[in-house]
């Protein structure tokens, strides 16, 4: 029991750091670039070196569909699901050369998972 909750505050760690990426996404010095796709706009958001950091989709100003994140050699890190800024369905995030798989439910985390790839180029 102690090392799942170990496990679930390196998780919520990891989590926490991803949303930083997100919002310090904001403040690069590379301008993203944002494209509209019949009723969504199409985020890209890059590394200073110009790699590409996160692609997503908003619809109505909010978190929508598939959301990746890279790190700076262009790996992915996590791969989200976003319904109108609610995290939904399966998310993959790399922790401690692991993939975890967190399934959401209406906004919350109801599952952590370890899968057997260590990479997420599966997805």
């Amino acid at each position: 029991m102690i090392i799942k909750w170990i496990s679930m505050k390196r998780l919520i760690g990891t989590l926490v750091i991803a949303l930083v990426f997100i919002s310090s996404a904001f403040a690069q010095e590379v301008k993203p670039k944002f494209e509209k796709q019949n009723d969504l706009v199409k985020a890209t958001y890059y590394y200073d070196n110009g790699a590409i950091k996160e692609v997503g989709f908003f619809k109505e100003n909010k978190l929508h569909s598939q959301w990746i994140t890279y790190n700076e050699v262009g790996e992915k890190i996590t791969v989200a699901e976003y319904d109108m800024g609610k995290k939904v369905g399966k998310w993959y995030v790399i922790a401690d050369d692991t993939v975890k798989e967190l399934t959401y439910e209406s906004n919350k985390l109801v599952k952590v998972e370890d899968t057997k790839e260590t990479e997420l180029k599966f997805i």
